[in-house]
């Protein structure tokens, strides 16, 4: 028996891909497509991520991301309220405009984990919700481009949501994310 295949970026972004799916299945075929993985290869990926996460002597989350995606291209000291923490971002290729940002504490307790912005990489220009368009802009975007918003709990431990109102028409919405990637817009209440 031949021993699986390292888990990897590859396997790391197919696992962002299998969350992604439920909201929005068209992108995440095209992306798997690119990535040359069959469906096969993304449920296994997620059956091994699901065992990292439950493994009862596994490796510490901040470790575990290390030793998937390698050395971050960069660690930030943040200050969060009272807290310092350090922010750490991983380049992965199907989002070439984007980072996995992983926000630890000390000790290396992870607080978040989501995509965010790379910088120096332009953003998309935000007028409305007209111009919100699944995988384009980030939590932090929307969050900005709508203030103030009021953020929700998620669907699930990788979503978030954020309840806004359009500009335009000031009508309420739902904007939800997936590992911090814009998913889709629902109508929301006030």
């Amino acid at each position: 028996m031949t021993a699986p295949a390292p888990f990897g970026p590859l396997q790391f972004q197919l696992v962002l891909l299998r969350r992604m799916a439920d909201h929005q299945p068209d992108l995440v075929e095209d992306a798997r497509h690119e990535l040359s993985a069959s469906l096969a290869e993304m449920r296994e990926a997620n059956r091994r991520w699901q065992a990292m996460l439950r493994a009862p002597r596994g490796r510490g989350a901040l470790r575990r991301y290390r030793s998937v995606l390698g050395e971050p291209e960069s660690s930030v000291r943040r200050r969060v309220g009272d807290l310092e923490c350090d922010a750490l971002r991983w380049p992965l290729p199907l989002w070439p405009g984007l980072r996995f940002e992983v926000m630890a504490g000390p000790g290396g307790a992870v607080w978040n984990e989501w995509l965010v912005r790379a910088p120096g990489a332009p953003g998309p220009e935000l007028g409305g919700v007209r111009d919100l368009r699944p995988w384009s802009c980030t939590v932090d975007e929307v969050a900005r481009a709508f203030a103030p918003v009021r953020p929700m709990e998620g669907s699930a431990p990788t979503r978030w949501a954020l309840a806004l109102s359009d500009p335009a028409d000031h009508r309420p919405y739902v904007a939800e994310f997936t590992w911090g990637l814009f998913q889709r817009l629902l109508p929301g209440t006030l």
